[in-house]
């Protein structure tokens, strides 16, 4: 409010420079994006600070996009510290409701002004917060399924990444009694000339897994006369074992997938997820209502 004291308006973009320079921000951190990749965090925070402060009605809007401070907030300015809480008395007198939203656990809710993250901050959070909870669920259950049930997924989900195209029967489990060290087959081609091996120990996810595992699957490979393979567990692997396949220099190429690969590769590639909820969040078009004249 600072800034519109010594400015008779002032645009959103206006207060990028001031206030990253009063925060002594660094570039990566004002180019900051959410994961989503929609939108860059510090200027969405300014975007909610400004929103807040039109809602306690501190700062009025003579036109859209251009914002201006008003006598309560001139006042305001003497007592920085009350300014939070008159702006949350002023929400609840617009919006009584939300407050019994906010008791009963709505994350998102409009009230929550002295948080340090904005509303879409706190989405995005929550998101992270469910999808690693589902990751961690997904690996629960792989674990109460049997070997070869696994081996059967980790091939459905090569497929569903891609792995072998639109060949038909282009996977397939080997039989347990002669897999020579190899659980699963990709073909890549009608012929079958290119093909990927596949390894999957359906592990508790504290085992690790060592250098030793990964050059016996190296030499499965060897016998099988191919230079692909995946080895994929729900655990995860040693330095030593990822360092040797870092070695392998191109005459074998091995890839590894630990088990909060797998989550996330089950997870973003829908193998056995259905969707629960979808959230639809929409703004102004600006070329819309930019194209209206104002009063």
């Amino acid at each position: 409010m600072q800034l519109l004291l010594k400015n008779e308006t002032m645009r959103l973009r206006d207060f990028v420079e001031p206030l990253s320079k009063y925060f002594n921000l660094s570039e990566q951190e004002i180019n900051e994006i959410y994961p989503s990749g929609n939108g860059y965090i510090f200027y969405d925070r300014i975007s909610w600070a400004l929103s807040y402060l039109n809602m306690g009605g501190l700062l009025d809007k003579p036109k859209r996009g251009i914002y201006k401070i008003n006598q309560i907030g001139i006042n305001l300015l003497s007592t920085p510290s009350k300014i939070n809480s008159y702006i949350e008395k002023q929400l609840e007198i617009r919006e009584p409701n939300k407050q019994k939203k906010k008791n009963i656990g709505n994350l998102v809710s409009v009230v929550e002004t002295t948080s340090e993250l904005t509303p879409q901050e706190i989405l995005y959070s929550s998101f992270a917060n469910i999808r690693d909870s589902v990751y961690s669920d997904i690996i629960d259950t792989i674990l109460l399924k049997t070997p070869v049930s696994f081996e059967k997924l980790v091939v459905m989900l090569l497929q569903k990444m891609g792995y072998g195209g639109e060949i038909e029967n282009s996977g397939l489990v080997t039989k347990l009694s002669n897999d020579g060290g190899i659980d699963g087959i990709i073909k890549e081609d009608v012929l079958g000339f290119g093909r990927i091996h596949i390894q999957a120990k359906r592990y508790k996810v504290e085992n690790c897994i060592g250098r030793e595992e990964i050059q016996k699957f190296v030499g499965a490979l060897a016998v099988a006369q191919s230079n692909k393979g995946v080895f994929i567990t729900t655990s995860y692997y040693s330095k030593g074992a990822i360092d040797y396949v870092n070695s392998l220099n191109g005459s074998t190429t091995i890839v590894l997938i630990d088990g909060k690969e797998l989550a996330e590769y089950i997870y973003d590639y829908g193998l056995g997820m259905q969707i629960e909820q979808t959230i639809e969040i929409k703004k102004l078009d600006a070329d819309f209502w930019d194209s209206m004249k104002d009063e």
